[in-house]
């Protein structure tokens, strides 16, 4: 999407986004829509949260989450993305909503389109958590599993927009959804006072939120918003270990992603084995400065706790592969203790509970007396 950044740079853009509420409206002028929305309104303006706990636990000094677990309506990151790209889509007259999904898309798709009463259909793998199939279902979208990957998902959903007038909101509208992610990297900037912190790990399914917040921070840096920084914030991308195409890439030093044919990891909504955006998010990974790191699944399971445990902030999975990765480039020097660090925790952990089961201990049971609680405290 190009925009007219000399007129943008006439304007007082930070006047006007301060006299707007915090959500993700308050940048329209870096969004590809005319007008008003026409769903999610409330979406956006999440808490970027000081992490001192977590922090001390890492090796880093100052540390904040953004804390898209809390998103509205859906409680992740892709409520943004689909805000704008349903918007876009009534916009066009289309009254069938669809898109291929790992489950985050899929909820927020399915609540989308039940807010203005429009169809909707959504393509998923059939191994996909049943909590965020329920949490599809329960809107009133018509739910399709795939006997196949997410990549073999993708694939029907191109084939199917060509056939059906159906908006999908990550295939035939993919360049405005990409758009969406922008204003999470946005809201970082203006949280801090319209500053960069030294470093940012985001975890990677399709590159998308990537290469958005390195889209967006360069967009403020060209109009004026903030200021030039002699060594840009380096962007780190993380991904689980059974399915890391674009870490690989960016670890390897190669630019040719080399897609995963059969993901295996319990970060399900990271699961895409050929990325749409990987080279466009290796790229901005390198041009930043930055790095990657993939993570085993005994270490996603950790990290989920100890965000848990030191800031009382429960992520899906994909949080827990942001902060793993967090972990492993603190422990290969690529990250400074004095340095500015901001995780990206992209969704709630209540739609992944099924890797915590094995490994939390279950309640001892006691009798309604003080005797038996004495004889466990």
């Amino acid at each position: 999407m190009d925009y007219d950044y000399d007129a943008l740079a006439r304007a007082d853009l930070r006047a006007r986004f301060a006299e707007r509420p915090l959500n993700m409206w308050r940048y329209a002028e870096l969004l590809p829509l005319a007008g008003e929305p026409a769903v999610g309104r409330a979406v956006g303006g999440t808490p970027l949260l000081p992490a001192p706990r977590l922090g001390a636990r890492l090796g880093v000094d100052q540390v904040w989450i953004k804390n898209d677990a809390v998103c509205h309506p859906t409680l992740s990151f892709k409520d943004r993305v689909v805000s704008l790209s349903i918007s876009v889509a009534v916009g066009f007259g289309f009254d069938h909503i669809a898109c291929a999904s790992t489950g985050n898309l899929a909820n927020a798709v399915a609540a989308g389109a039940a807010a203005l009463g429009l169809k909707a259909t959504i393509f998923i793998p059939r191994t996909l958590e049943g909590a965020k199939i329920v949490a599809t279902q329960v809107y009133g979208a018509r739910v399709i599993a795939i006997d196949g990957t997410y990549d073999d998902v993708n694939r029907l959903c191109a084939e199917a927009a060509d056939r059906y007038r159906w908006a999908f909101v990550n295939v035939n509208l993919r360049p405005y959804y990409a758009e969406g992610s922008k204003t999470y990297a946005l809201e970082i900037a203006d949280q801090l006072g319209w500053r960069l912190p030294d470093h940012v790990v985001a975890p990677m399914a399709g590159g998308s939120l990537v290469a958005k917040i390195d889209k967006s921070w360069s967009e403020l840096a060209k109009l004026g918003l903030i200021e030039e920084r002699a060594r840009p914030t380096r962007i780190h991308g993380a991904q689980p270990v059974g399915c890391s195409p674009i870490a690989d890439a960016v670890i390897a030093g190669r630019e040719l992603i080399v897609p995963v044919k059969e993901p295996r990891t319990i970060a399900r909504s990271l699961a895409i084995g050929n990325p749409a955006d990987g080279f466009y998010a290796a790229r901005a990974i390198r041009q930043s400065g930055g790095s990657a790191a993939a993570v085993t699944d005994a270490e996603i399971v950790a990290a989920m706790r100890l965000l848990a445990e030191t800031e009382g902030v429960f992520t899906e999975t994909a949080g827990g592969v942001t902060v793993a990765a967090a972990q492993r480039l603190v422990a290969q020097g690529a990250i400074q203790r004095d340095e500015s660090l901001v995780l990206c925790i992209t969704g709630q952990g209540l739609k992944t509970t099924d890797p915590l089961l094995a490994e939390l201990p279950r309640p001892p049971v006691i009798g309604p007396r003080l005797s038996e609680l004495a004889a466990i405290v």
